[in-house]
């Protein structure tokens, strides 16, 4: 059995790759993201203006309004405004001056707080618009901070009057498995918790299922039009499947790499939140997310290639294919379990078993420290599962691919395994 070239592997690859990326199909999908951005980004500067006085005028109180709240104080508690409120409220004298105020569009609402408010506790907010603008045109955490001042000033001394408003400023702080903080435990660190897992593992499947379609429609149409038979006779299958999996996976590479650049330089400030995120998270993360998708690419790849050889039509390959599929989406149902317990019995498992284990390992690289040992058995399982594939995929490929208008049966597919 002769070695096998890497030049002609190389060859394949690039014929693969250039063929399938002029394709109108990987065109228009791979653009339709950033297109639909660009899109979404023109439309909202162009109609800026009209948004802008639309939601103004129906929704101002959700976004906040640079118009003072006025205050219509019965009580006497909460007037003259002291000065850090100043900017928030003003004092207005009746009812009548507040309404007219409001009318007039000089203050975003008006409060009235009633002579028995210690009794009761009651206050009346008053603003234009509907009920939805009504509800929210006063910020009420804001409110609190100004009513528990007034209440308690000239009473306690003012650095425990302004500590009883503001009480608590909480920091989260996560632990790891020794109980020791860990570095970097932050808000961005809380969001790359759960935002990060599922990025890289989506990416994965997304990658999977993006360069397989391409796979099973190379080689379903090469065995149909009988020109594999042609190509088998100047390479071995073995070249041939390489070649396949590596221009074809570069090919599903560009398209999710398109994606993140055209993310990226679309939303500007999102790109900037998760430069951000990921300097919070251990570089030691990623080196080993990029371990595993690397890996996971080239095991499900070379799978999807072996599918697209056992059928006798496209759609009869994808039916094969979505049986090797599910292995990468399985740890995507227990994530529930997963992100509770990243080390636990289920996230275990599933990262011993090379079809799962990918897809597991990059949603709990991000949420704890994983064991070394579980690292070690997942990534020697996989280093030793793709070679076996591509060996046994290459044998299986080459008597698939051979046998036009049938599809093999079990019996044939160990027989092929058993041939040196």
């Amino acid at each position: 059995m002769r070695r096998a070239n890497l030049s002609s592997i190389l060859t394949i690859a690039g014929h693969e790759y250039v063929i399938n990326v002029r394709r109108p199909g990987f065109i228009f999908f791979t653009l339709l993201i950033p297109a639909l951005g660009v899109i979404t980004l023109v439309v909202a500067g162009f109609f800026s203006g009209q948004a802008a006085s639309f939601f103004q005028s129906q929704f101002g109180g959700l976004g906040g309004s640079s118009k003072p709240v006025g205050v219509v104080d019965h009580s006497g508690l909460f007037v003259p405004i002291p000065a850090a409120y100043a900017r928030h409220y003003t004092a207005l004298a009746d009812e009548d001056t507040a309404r007219q105020a409001l009318l007039a569009q000089r203050v975003a609402a008006y409060l009235v707080i009633p002579a028995d408010y210690l009794a009761s506790g009651k206050v009346s907010s008053y603003a234009t618009g509907g009920f939805i603008e009504s509800a929210s045109s006063v910020d009420e955490a804001q409110l609190r901070d100004f009513l528990v001042h007034g209440l308690l000033n000239g009473k306690l001394d003012p650095a425990l009057a302004q500590r009883a408003a503001n009480p608590a400023d909480v920091t989260p702080v996560t632990l790891d498995d020794n109980g020791r903080p860990r570095s970097g435990a932050s808000a961005a660190s809380a969001i790359a918790g759960f935002i990060i897992p599922y990025v890289l593992s989506i990416l994965l499947v997304v990658s999977i299922f993006t360069s397989s379609s391409y796979l099973l429609r190379s080689v379903s149409e090469e065995k149909e039009t009988r020109v594999i038979e042609i190509i088998l006779s100047s390479v071995s299958a073995s070249e041939l499947l390489s070649g396949k999996v590596l221009g074809l996976g570069a090919l599903g590479l560009t398209q999710v790499g398109v994606w993140l650049l055209s993310t990226v330089f679309i939303t500007g400030g999102l790109g900037a939140l998760v430069a951000g995120v990921v300097i919070a998270l251990s570089p030691v993360v990623f080196i080993l997310a990029g371990v595993y998708f690397l890996l996971g690419f080239l095991l499900f790849g070379t799978l999807m290639a072996v599918a697209g050889s056992l059928g006798t039509s496209l759609r009869e390959s994808q039916q094969v294919a979505g049986i090797f599929s599910i292995g990468a989406t399985v740890p995507l149902w227990f994530n529930s379990l997963i992100l509770a317990s990243p080390n636990g019995v289920v996230a275990r498992a599933l990262s011993y078993f090379p079809l799962t284990a990918p897809t597991t390992m990059m949603l709990r690289l991000p949420l704890t420290t994983v064991p070394p040992l579980d690292i070690a058995i997942s990534l020697a399982g996989l280093l030793i599962a793709i070679p076996f594939v591509l060996w046994g995929g290459a044998k299986i490929f080459r008597m698939a691919l051979l046998l036009t208008g049938k599809r093999p049966n079990l019996r044939q597919v160990v027989r092929a395994l058993r041939e040196a």
